[in-house]
């Protein structure tokens, strides 16, 4: 049993339908289309996919007329936003996005956290883990951790106020190190 006081199955069945994920790595199945990687979580739960659902994703995120290409033929962008598609097709209550823009040009990167600002300004509650203060500056919050724990916070900061608190916190961290402090 999980601490929740959850199985395995029970827990797989709330991360199905009640949360999704994007991933730095895009994580899209090669062999799969746009289209069949945006409706493998209705598949592995098995659910049917609606195709007017799924092409009505991929335009919300910009791939209206990229559905039928392979991973292979889409841009690190295209890749990422694909993803993000395949992260709302189960209607979540929550999208995990871990360091969503980590392997993306600037130009990608930006269009990414604008997709998933508009996202969270449409009521979608959006948990985005990141080291770049450009793109905490997309979020309504900021949380500061250090060592686990959460040691600050910001509310809809510029990029130049996280990185200022982020480098506080690093040079705290190594003067507390450097005393042989925990």
């Amino acid at each position: 049993m999980s601490p929740a006081g959850l199985d395995e199955t029970k827990l797989a069945e709330l991360r199905r339908r009640r949360a999704d994920f994007v991933f730095q790595a895009f994580n899209l199945l090669p062999a799969l289309t746009a289209e069949e990687n945006v409706e493998m979580p209705l598949r592995l739960d098995g659910r049917k996919p609606d195709p007017r659902r799924t092409a009505a994703l991929l335009e919300r995120v910009g791939l209206g007329n990229r559905g039928a290409h392979r991973p292979d033929q889409l841009s690190g962008g295209q890749k990422q936003r694909v993803a993000v598609a395949r992260a709302l097709i189960t209607d979540p209550e929550v999208v995990f996005a871990d360091e969503p823009t980590g392997a993306l040009d600037i130009r990608c990167a930006r269009e990414v956290l604008s997709l998933l600002r508009g996202l969270a300004d449409q009521g979608q509650t959006i948990i985005m883990v990141t080291h770049d203060p450009v793109a905490a500056s997309f979020s309504d919050r900021v949380l500061f951790l250090a060592d686990g724990l959460i040691v600050d916070q910001m509310a809809r900061p510029a990029a130049v106020a996280v990185a200022n608190r982020m480098a506080t916190l690093v040079e705290s961290a190594e003067r507390a190190a450097a005393m042989g402090v925990n």
